[in-house]
This record gives C-alpha cells, sequence and structure tokens, in this order.
C-alpha cells in the first residue's frame, strides 16, 4: 500500500477513480512532475474528525462557507461549533467598517426611543 499519483488529466477526466483509489492509499495529484495536492480518504486518515473540524474552520475563516454550512462540514452543531471557532481564535461576528459605522449611526435613535417609552411597574 504505497503512494500513487495521478496526472492532472487523468483527475480531470476520471475524478472517481482518483476518488477510489485514495481510499486504499494516499495518492499524489502531479502537474507534469511537480506534485500539486495530496488526496487523501478521511475515513482511512484516522483522524475524520478532527480533520473535518479543521476544514470546516478554515473554509468558514476564508469566508468560502457560511457559519451554518461550516457547522454541518464539522459534525458539530452550531452552538458547538461557534464554541470551536472562538476557542480556536476564529471571529464568529464579522462585521466590515460600513455595517458599523451604520449600526453606530442608529445608536442613538435606539437609545431615545429606549428611553421615551413608557415602562409598566407590577
Amino acid at each position: 500500500m504505497g503512494v500513487r499519483a495521478v496526472n492532472v488529466r487523468g483527475l480531470k477526466h476520471n475524478p472517481s477513480a482518483a476518488l477510489e483509489s485514495a481510499r486504499e492509499s494516499p495518492v499524489v495529484v502531479l502537474k507534469g512532475d511537480h506534485p500539486v495536492a495530496l488526496l487523501v480518504s478521511l475515513a482511512t486518515a484516522g483522524a475524520e474528525e478532527d480533520l473535518r473540524r479543521a476544514l470546516a474552520r478554515a473554509l468558514y475563516d476564508q469566508g468560502v462557507f457560511s457559519l451554518g454550512r461550516a457547522a454541518r462540514l464539522s459534525g458539530l452543531s452550531y452552538s458547538d461549533f461557534v464554541t470551536y471557532l472562538s476557542n480556536s481564535g476564529v471571529p464568529v461576528v464579522r462585521y466590515d467598517v460600513a455595517q458599523l459605522e451604520r449600526e453606530a449611526g442608529e445608536l442613538p435613535g435606539w437609545s431615545k426611543r429606549i428611553s421615551s417609552s413608557p415602562t409598566q411597574a407590577r
């Protein structure tokens, strides 16, 4: 059970064969004589849970996956994935400057509405 190789053209024409081979052993994808990727089956890697979580974290952090989609990939519940991200140092809530300025500009009006609304004493 050694490492197998497939060239980019072979991968393009028959990706199923490369994925099937990766179930048995790692497959190196070559472009010319240079390795460009490695296909490894998560099921046989022995660390599927850790790999799925790391992949989900990376895809969320890069903005490729939404929080919900990344949570599903990770195998964790939504709330557990949020905790996992926080513990990993990945921000869960993301604001761009324009969004933050827009919401900050709404605070005075919101504050006035709160302070002028009658409270019900019980």
